[in-house]
């Protein structure tokens, strides 16, 4: 029998197997996005660092004592975004996509930004992760027109606003 566990991170947890799921996320869902040389050359534990933002939240998503997934968000970094809630950063072990794991990060973690008083929510997404966005517009983002263009690995990408404001849908999550 499966256990799930969709909880905040804390002191007992793993930093190497949170960040680990970082690493095989980028190299999976960036592939041919980002430049290989560039995710062959991410080193093991590159993530823990963010783990300890104190303005960010993570939460994780474990099952059966695994660690699976992995979301961080916070108040919107960006000033003209000021009232939104973002959502930082989102991963999965790419064994665990299409299984409805994400889904059910994605719903909890949606509940938690509702319930810090946050009625609207962005994410940006690399306009070429189409996995990624069709995922999002599945659970109710929206893609914007907005856009900024970011280095990684030497290559200019632009990522993609996606913005959720239904407070209809948002009540589904309370």
């Amino acid at each position: 029998m499966k256990y799930l566990e969709i909880r905040y991170i804390n002191e007992y947890d793993n930093k190497m197997e949170i960040s680990e799921i970082y690493e095989k996320s980028w190299r999976y869902a960036y592939k041919d996005i980002i430049p290989q040389e560039f995710l062959d050359s991410i080193e093991k534990g590159k993530w823990i660092p963010i783990l300890d933002f104190t303005d960010w939240r993570t939460v994780v998503c474990i099952e059966n004592g695994k660690y699976i997934g992995t979301i961080s968000f916070s108040k919107s970094r960006f000033q003209e975004y000021f009232s939104y809630g973002e959502i930082i950063s989102f991963y999965i072990l790419p064994e665990y996509i299409g299984k409805g794991y994400g889904n059910k990060i994605l719903k909890y973690v949606i509940k938690e930004l509702y319930g810090l008083g946050y009625s609207q929510l962005l994410l940006w997404v690399l306009e070429d992760n189409y996995l990624a966005k069709k995922f999002y517009k599945k659970n109710g983002f929206i893609e914007t027109d907005n856009y900024m263009v970011d280095n990684i690995g030497g290559k200019e990408l632009k990522e993609v606003m996606f913005i959720y404001k239904n407070e209809d849908m948002l009540g589904n999550y309370k």
